[in-house]
């Protein structure tokens, strides 16, 4: 009987059999793999860029920017490199390190989605005295605590899910290395380890989830509160993008997790795996820019900036933002 120590590599799981059904699921993967860095990066930059954007809200929109970077640069590029070369193979260190940064990531997204809806509460429920309790040294902590949260969870589970003797062969039910599949391939009733710590982190999680909601809840009633429609109206808005991201988080997370296993396949596991982890990356930074006039405006001057330096207009005939104007002064 094999163990842990004799398996090498791993066989994800491939999106199709042919070689043109692969190559296809390459471009596709291609596709959103470019939208997310871009739209990412261009968030990531305007946000660094103009200090208007130098605001706790935008502060952790930087973060859960760099953090789907990282969450989708985790996966989609190996899997990329196997539907090109008609591959399957991961290396065991390999394997270790994706999943490693896999729950790294996901935790911490969970919990920068749990602080930016607390921010949420206290612009609307607390205004004037948001500046107190969301100071900079504050807002620090609070994505440093983020950070270190999804870093500790990543540890735990990543340690002992490996430390588990493996010898039922090598191959992954998944186009990524993913907990449960790893789990299958235990010949160890160790695994109950995993599960209380599945069981713990679930209940992180339900922490996280009820937080949102009770914030959202203290902030439909003071925006009911609003006299007017148009303060109503502003004061919601600045909360939609964050409950759709929230919203798209959580409903495709939970159907992958526990939907039915008699509705579970492979290929129908690796599509809902695509669906929430793939795809929020992509879809973020557009949720956050297509109703937020704050965001558009910082784009276009980058975007006149960027035509400046291309095409050398003098500098007065853009309207650019004075930080930009005063480095070419």
């Amino acid at each position: 009987m094999s163990n842990s120590s004799s398996v090498t590599e791993f066989l994800l799981l491939a999106f199709a059999d042919t070689q043109e059904l692969q190559h296809l699921t390459f471009w596709l993967f291609l596709g959103i793999y470019l939208a997310a860095l871009l739209g990412n990066s261009l968030i990531i930059t305007a946000i660094a860029c103009d200090h208007c954007l130098h605001t706790p809200m935008y502060f952790f929109l930087f973060n859960l920017s760099f953090v789907n970077l990282g969450s989708i640069s985790t996966t989609v590029p190996k899997a990329m490199a196997n539907s090109l070369w008609d591959s399957r193979v991961i290396s065991y260190s390999g394997c270790a390190a994706q999943l490693f940064l896999y729950l790294f990531l996901l935790g911490t997204e969970c919990a920068l989605l749990t602080v930016m809806a607390y921010d949420r509460y206290i612009a609307i429920c607390k205004p004037l005295h948001y500046g107190t309790l969301l100071g900079s040294r504050a807002c620090v902590h609070m994505a440093a605590a983020a950070w270190a949260s999804g870093f500790l969870n990543a540890v735990l589970h990543a340690a002992n899910t490996f430390s588990l003797p493996l010898c039922k062969g090598n191959s992954v039910d998944q186009f990524f290395c993913e907990i449960p599949h790893i789990l299958k391939l235990s010949c160890s009733h160790t695994y109950l380890r995993e599960a209380g710590l599945v069981v713990v982190s679930v209940c992180l999680g339900f922490g996280c989830f009820l937080s949102i909601v009770l914030s959202y809840v203290q902030i439909l009633r003071a925006v009911l509160r609003i006299p007017s429609e148009q303060g109503r109206h502003k004061a919601f808005s600045t909360c939609l993008p964050h409950l759709v991201v929230v919203s798209l988080y959580c409903s495709t997370g939970v159907f992958a997790y526990l939907k039915p296993i008699s509705i579970s396949a492979p290929f129908l596991d690796a599509v809902m795996a695509v669906l929430y982890l793939v795809v929020p990356p992509a879809v973020n930074p557009l949720i956050y820019s297509m109703r937020n006039k704050d965001i558009k405006d910082s784009l276009w001057k980058l975007f006149e900036y960027l035509l400046l330096l291309i095409n050398k207009v003098p500098i007065v005939s853009l309207r650019l933002p004075h930080y930009l104007r005063n480095s070419q002064e």
